[in-house]
This record gives structure tokens, C-alpha cells and sequence, in this order.
């Protein structure tokens, strides 16, 4: 944004990868199945998280649903020259030498926007077995958001979101309305199978 409140021109090189990226996801022809909710901020959890093209396929599938997705990323990717195009391709900088955790740096970001969709990869890496990371529902209920699920299906090229889901205060019940949600979508795929077990067994480690 430029001093007097008008939104800064997109870089060059933000614009040809944009479109790019949008040409790729639609020349390997991807589909998706439901659509993201009509309201202003939330939280994208993300899985599986199997492919560096996961995000590619995740920006092209929020822009056919006339979204501009945001993520996370170390402050220091927003400095020099690639600033200006982290910036635009909707990047979020998160500074871990400040004394405000990520939690609190990305809810203070939801209160300041009017819209704020953020994608985060639930297991945290390729390498995930299946079980998530508790930082997206964090950050959710710290910024008082909502939470949609979103799967992935590469050798069916399908990309799908579920409804909002508001987190409640217990992760663990929140983590078993998503899971359910998600193998409601994918019934056989074993990551989604241990996710719905890590669900039900915080759920009786909260219960002891």
C-alpha cells in the first residue's frame, strides 16, 4: 500500500508469475469440489502437503474462487529485492526475534484487514505421517476466525474445500470434525486415517 491508502502497482515479476501459475493449473486441467465460504477472513488448513506444486495448485484453485490467498514467511524473504514480490504474491512476514510470538504477529494481521484468507499446511512438512500441527488452530482462535479445510487429490487432480468450522476449545474435538470431514472426501488415504486417530486420542488425553 503506497502513504496515501491506494493499493501499490503489482511488481512485473509478480504479475507473469501469477499468471504463470494460473496457466499451469489450468492447462493440468484441476477441478475442484465445494467452494470456499462467502465471508471475509479465515484460516485454509491444508493437507496433504505432499508436492512443492501444492501451493501452485492451491493459488489457482482460491483464484478461480475469486480469492487471493495469503501465507507465512520468514521477515527476513521480505527484505531487498524480493520484497515488493513477497508482498504481492501475498506474503505475510513473520519476525521470530520479536517478542510476539507467530501466533500473535498473524492475529494482530487478521485485526488490522478486512479480508485475510491464510493458507497453512497443516502437517508442517512432506514428510508428515499424517498428524497435524496445532499452529493454524491456534492462529484461528486467537484471531477469532474460522477454519476450512482443504484436501488435495493429485492423481485425481481434485482440489476441495469443506465448510467453516469454528474451533472450538478443545483441539482435539476440532481436529475430529475436520479429520471426519476429510475422510468423508478421501476414505482410503492413510494419512487422513492418522489424523482422525490423533484426534480421538487427544480427545481422551483432555478427558483424563
Amino acid at each position: 500500500m503506497s502513504s496515501n491508502g491506494l493499493r501499490r502497482k503489482r511488481s512485473i515479476l509478480s504479475r507473469i508469475v501469477r499468471r504463470i501459475i494460473m496457466a499451469i493449473y489450468r492447462l493440468r486441467g484441476w477441478k475442484l469440489d465445494g467452494h470456499l465460504p462467502d465471508i471475509p477472513k479465515f484460516v485454509i488448513a491444508g493437507a496433504p502437503h505432499t508436492s512443492n506444486w501444492d501451493f501452485v495448485f492451491f493459488i489457482g484453485a482460491t483464484a478461480a474462487e475469486g480469492v487471493e490467498p495469503n501465507f507465512m514467511g520468514k521477515h527476513t524473504l521480505f527484505q531487498g529485492v524480493m520484497r515488493n514480490f513477497m508482498f504481492d504474491m501475498g506474503g505475510i512476514p513473520i519476525d521470530r526475534t520479536r517478542r510476539a510470538n507467530m501466533v500473535d504477529q498473524i492475529a494482530d494481521e487478521f485485526e488490522r484487514r478486512d479480508h485475510l484468507a491464510l493458507v497453512v499446511a497443516a502437517e508442517g512438512t512432506r514428510n508428515s505421517s499424517g498428524e497435524w500441527k496445532s499452529g493454524f488452530y491456534n492462529i484461528a482462535r486467537a484471531a477469532r476466525v474460522p477454519i476450512v479445510p482443504a484436501w488435495v487429490c493429485n492423481e485425481r487432480r481434485l482440489l476441495g474445500f469443506g465448510p467453516a468450522i469454528v474451533p472450538t476449545g478443545n483441539y482435539g474435538e476440532t481436529l475430529l470434525e475436520i479429520a471426519r470431514f476429510m475422510r468423508s472426501k478421501l476414505p482410503e488415504y492413510g494419512r487422513f486415517r492418522v489424523l482422525e486417530q490423533q484426534a480421538q486420542r487427544l480427545i481422551e488425553e483432555n478427558a483424563k
